[in-house]
């Protein structure tokens, strides 16, 4: 399933949403000019971890050497600190379980409308009913829905 999370122009560097995706929260990430998301379930505990702090990767090549490897930033979890590859969603740990990673992609608002009008489903479905004229009378058949969901 595929979701138009926001417009490139309002969603900020550094910024972060929360999104519902069947029943799973999912936190998407603008880092610079990139994006990423992760399932907002620590694999650890199940924390809530697209909450946690954004972690610059640090490596280190000799003794008192370090630096900022380029890349994205690991996300720590704010429950115990453990951390994710915001990328891919491993484990900083060896042989901890990794977080669910998704793919994130910027597609132009017309190609968007393209594919909607062949076809695919948009974000939002709205119920629908029969409606019938009887006599000049409209009537709605609300025990007959065609489609979408109840709210």
């Amino acid at each position: 399933m595929r979701l138009v999370v926001d417009r490139v122009a309002d969603f900020p560097p550094g910024g972060r949403r929360i999104v519902r995706v069947d029943g799973r929260e999912i936190g998407v990430f603008r880092v610079g000019d990139d994006f990423y998301a992760v399932r907002n379930r620590c694999p650890h505990q199940g924390g809530p971890l697209c909450a946690g702090r954004l972690v610059p990767r640090v490596v280190s090549g000799a003794p008192g050497a370090v630096a900022i490897a380029p890349g994205a930033p690991r996300i720590a979890c704010p429950w115990h600190g453990w951390q994710y590859e915001l990328d891919t969603g491993s484990s900083y740990a060896s042989g901890d379980p990794a977080a669910r990673s998704y793919e994130v992609t910027v597609e132009a608002g017309r190609a968007i409308v393209q594919q909607l009008e062949e076809g695919e489903a948009g974000p939002y479905v709205a119920e629908t009913f029969e409606v019938y004229v009887e006599d000049d009378y409209v009537v709605l058949d609300a025990s007959r829905s065609r489609g979408g969901a109840a709210f």
